[in-house]
C-alpha cells in the first residue's frame, strides 16, 4: 500500500496505519513504540536510538538516528554553557561531526538515512555558526 519514500517517511514520522497486519509502526518518537520508555532504533527496532551511545548511530545496526530535538548547541558541540568558548576546540568538533554525518557520506544509504544526515548536518552547521560568533552566542545563551 505505502511503498518507497512515502512509506519510509510515514514510518519515521509514526504515521504508519495501525491496522496493517505484520507491521508495527516505526517512529522517531521512541516512547510511542510499543509503550517503551527507552529509545529504539527506527531501522532495527533494537534499543539504542538517539539517546544512547554516541547519539548519532544505533549501536546494533549502525543506522543513523534522527536528531535529538532536546539537545542544545553547547552539548552538541561539546562546549561549556558559557559565553567564552574555545574556538579551536569548536572548529575541531565541527569538523569531526561533519565527518560523521555529512550527506556526502550517506549517498549509498537508504533515503531515510539521507534525510537524517541532512538534518544532522544542518543542525551542526547552525550550532557552529551560532557558537562561533560572540553576538549570536550571547543571544543563544539568553534565549
Amino acid at each position: 500500500m505505502w511503498g518507497g519514500r512515502t512509506g519510509a517517511l510515514l514510518r519515521v514520522w509514526g504515521l504508519w496505519p495501525a491496522g496493517v497486519l505484520g507491521r508495527r509502526p516505526l517512529s522517531c518518537n521512541a516512547a510511542s513504540v510499543a509503550g517503551s520508555s527507552s529509545p529504539q532504533c527506527w531501522n532495527c527496532g533494537g534499543p539504542g536510538g538517539p539517546m544512547r551511545g554516541d547519539g548519532f548511530f544505533c549501536p546494533q545496526c549502525r543506522a543513523l538516528q534522527p536528531p535529538d530535538p532536546t539537545r542544545d548547541y553547547f552539548s552538541l558541540m561539546d562546549c561549556n554553557r558559557a559565553f567564552r568558548v574555545d574556538t579551536a576546540k569548536l572548529q575541531t568538533r565541527y569538523q569531526d561531526l561533519q565527518r560523521l554525518v555529512h550527506p556526502d557520506f550517506f549517498s549509498q544509504r537508504s533515503q531515510t538515512e539521507k534525510d537524517f544526515s541532512e538534518k544532522h548536518s544542518t543542525l551542526v552547521n547552525d550550532a557552529y555558526k551560532t557558537l562561533l560568533a560572540p553576538l549570536s552566542r550571547g543571544l543563544y545563551l539568553v534565549s
